[in-house]
């Protein structure tokens, strides 16, 4: 992996309304310094929302458009489209979505941009739940995680949103987290540079809803790699896999034990969850040496 200089173009201004040592609020740091102020975005309810800053400020430095929660994808395709309209194609859109916003509710609004290949940037930060209104179970939250809606456990397993998105051959997703900033930064210079749906999802570990110190956030995200939990990869038109970090062998208890939300799990279920995690990394280095 190369290394990448950061560019501070501050786009993402400090006094925002993010949790200390948010993960959410540093992947937007360096999501808008990479991206640049030649952008306008896209930002359904979630815990973005009420960290743009209240009405009429903000914290960012580029338009931003409050849209509903199941539109950001045919939001952000529409004003892109208004924009070539005009003769600005340069101008990037974002999506700036949650899993809430893109697994679930949103998702048929994604599926129709992805059909149609609309040139947009989408960016989903995965908190593994609906954080913002009270830590509920959204289909991204992993088996037997605790949540507020799901109190013994969730019972089924977390949905695999990167594998739904290739199967409409977009001609670009990727995983990562800041947990590995070169990694992040190398993925959005390649999305920037490309046309058509380009879709990167960010595992954001939430503090409080997942339950670990504030200065832990970098840690998590990296546990969740070296564990094999949440592999970094890319996957290009649908069929190109290629796997950038994924699992060390580590096992899955030094990241589960780190958390709140799996403190009530039985030797069993971590057992199952090793399970699961192995048979996930498994398929996809199979994927990508197809």
């Amino acid at each position: 992996m190369k290394h990448y200089e950061i560019a501070e173009e501050r786009v993402f201004l400090p006094g925002h309304a993010a949790c200390p040592g948010c993960a959410m609020a540093l992947a937007l740091r360096y999501i808008l310094n990479t991206v640049g102020l030649n952008a306008v975005g896209v930002i359904p309810p979630s815990c973005m929302g009420p960290m743009m800053g209240a009405n009429p400020y903000s914290s960012m430095r580029i338009p931003i458009i409050h849209n509903s929660f199941e539109s950001s994808a045919s939001t952000a395709a529409g004003i892109k489209r208004a924009f070539k309209a005009r003769g600005k194609d340069d101008v990037h859109v974002l999506a700036l979505a949650g899993d809430g916003g893109t697994y679930d509710i949103g998702l048929q609004a994604l599926s129709s941009v992805a059909e149609h290949n609309e040139d947009i940037m989408y960016f989903c930060m995965d908190n593994e739940g609906y954080m913002n209104t009270g830590t509920q179970k959204s289909s991204s939250t992993p088996r037997h995680a605790y949540t507020t809606s799901t109190p013994g456990g969730k019972e089924s397993r977390k949905k695999n949103l990167v594998e739904i998105m290739a199967a409409h051959r977009v001609p670009y997703i990727a995983t990562t987290n800041i947990g590995y900033l070169d990694d992040l930064v190398y993925k959005i210079k390649k999305a920037k540079k490309m046309q058509g749906t380009r879709i990167v999802v960010l595992l954001t570990p939430c503090i409080d809803g997942w339950g670990f110190p504030g200065n832990d956030v970098a840690t998590m995200s990296r546990l969740a790699v070296q564990t094999g939990v949440f592999p970094l990869y890319e996957v290009e038109d649908g069929e190109k896999y290629t796997i950038n970090h994924g699992s060390q062998g580590m096992p899955i208890e030094n990241y589960l034990k780190r958390q709140r939300r799996y403190r009530h799990l039985s030797k069993d279920q971590i057992e199952e969850i090793q399970k699961e995690v192995d048979q996930g990394w498994q398929r996809l280095q199979k994927l990508a040496n197809l």
